[in-house]
Order: C-alpha cells, then structure tokens, then sequence
C-alpha cells in the first residue's frame, strides 16, 4: 500500500492528473467528516476536484509527514502548499485514510484543514 501512496505523491507533485485518476478505482468514495455535503462517489468526480486544485493553484506541493498501514487501509498526514492564481498563498495540512485494494484507492476519509488564506 505504501506504493500506491508514494505514487500517488510523485503523481501530485508532477500535477499529473492523470497518474493520479489511475491510482484511484473507478467507483472511489471520498468522505470529508467535517464537510459531509461534499461526499462523493466516483473517479470522474476526484478527477474535476484535482483538475480545479493544480488549475487554481499551479505550483501546488504536497508532503508526506508520514503514513502507516494498517490493514488495507492507509493512515497519511500531508502538508500542501502553494500559491492561488491571484497571488495569495495556499497551505493546507490534513489526514487522510485511504482504503487500499489491489493497488488502487477504494475510498478515502479525509481531514484537511487550511492553516492559510481561509475562504
């Protein structure tokens, strides 16, 4: 599992959507606890969120703090960071746990919050 993730790092960091959509399975269903209304289900979906992240932010960076498998499911805590097209900075740090099957995500529950330029 932690290749997918590594994978999934190199992936985001090359802003190429899609090596990134490849990683996820076709019918990936994206959780965020603290924002249920933007529950989803679907690749297509993660595909036109990332596709408006690299747009709205196109030097965009992430981190991987660190991950731990458990099971087939992966704990990850990230650190994004960047710049808006309107100059204003972008940084986000969070935990995702990504549910891993036969080298593609599953699903994903998500926790990230902005440390900058909340909107």
């Amino acid at each position: 599992m932690s290749e997918v993730i590594d994978r999934l790092l190199l992936a985001m960091n090359a802003h190429d959507l899609e090596a990134v959509a490849a990683l996820f399975h076709e019918d990936y269903h994206s959780e965020q606890p603290a924002h249920p209304g933007r529950t989803f289900v679907g690749r297509g979906q993660m595909h036109a969120n990332w596709a408006a992240m690299f747009a709205g932010i196109p030097d965009f960076r992430t981190e991987l703090i660190r991950s731990v498998d458990d099971g087939n499911t992966t704990w990850t805590e990230w650190s994004w960071t960047g710049n808006r097209t309107d100059g204003q900075p972008f940084q986000a740090r969070g935990v995702t746990l990504f549910e891993v099957e036969d080298g593609l995500i599953t699903a994903g529950r998500l926790c990230i919050w902005r440390t900058s330029n909340a909107r």
